[in-house]
């Protein structure tokens, strides 16, 4: 819910989906859950103008709604890790086949419908978005003591990260044991090991939000106007 040009970064992660047309979420609720449901709940609302009638209670909303998101909002426990909350969502993605996941920490421009195409044509059960982050010093190569090239916080040339844009289909939770599983540990490793899991190379802006170093970043990029990842018109 930490916030980029006054919206939670959550919303601009979903603002990205829907741009590429995928508009049902659901939404893995933990620690302070509460203040997302209220989010969404206020949402309609607070996105529009409306008349109000203090005699019976009617509200009436003027001119188009916002966002016509679907919007499961699924308490998954204050203390579970990232593959336990995929885990107890289990009953219906099972019935839903290949669905996309993402956290809610990191933002990019990575193209949605490629990442799915590519996900269908390699018939394995999973599909993670690799990417090479920004270095976070600049870099420098010499010839003696004289400077021979300087490049500004460049991106790192060698080292695939997981990006955190992953699409999969629901035999990936036979990976997941309880509550406590990490999805970035045993689920991942054994799909690697079983040569389930594939890799998205993408090249274009990533960043993730970590630190408070990571928000003034992203929020510089918003209020330039040219912030990578807004691939929607408004």
């Amino acid at each position: 819910m930490v916030e980029i040009g006054e919206r939670p970064i959550l919303w601009h992660l979903m603002k990205l989906y829907a741009a590429s047309g995928f508009d049902e979420f659901i939404v893995c609720l933990g620690y302070k859950g509460e203040m997302i449901k209220r989010f969404f709940l206020d949402y309609h609302w607070s996105c529009r103008d409306a008349s109000v009638d203090l005699g019976t209670g009617a509200v009436d909303y003027h001119g188009p709604a916002p966002d016509r998101w679907r919007i499961d909002l699924v308490d998954t426990g204050p203390s579970t890790m990232t593959g336990g909350r995929l885990r107890r969502l289990a009953s219906r993605l099972r019935d839903g086949g290949t669905f996309m996941l993402t956290y809610g920490d990191g933002l990019s421009n990575v193209d949605l419908r490629e990442l799915l195409k590519f996900h269908d044509s390699h018939g394995r059960l999973a599909t993670v978005t690799a990417v090479r982050p920004p270095a976070r010093f600049g870099t420098m190569d010499f010839d003696g003591d004289r400077v021979v090239r300087f490049e500004e916080k460049p991106q790192t040339g060698e080292g695939w990260i997981n990006g955190g844009f992953f699409v999969m289909d629901p035999g990936v939770l036979d990976y997941i044991g309880g509550d406590d599983t990490v999805l970035e540990g045993a689920p991942l490793e054994n799909l690697a090991r079983d040569g389930q899991l594939m890799a998205f190379r993408h090249l274009g802006f990533w960043q993730c939000m970590d630190t408070t170093r990571d928000r003034v970043r992203l929020e510089g990029f918003w209020s330039s106007g040219q912030a990578p990842w807004r691939t929607w018109a408004s």
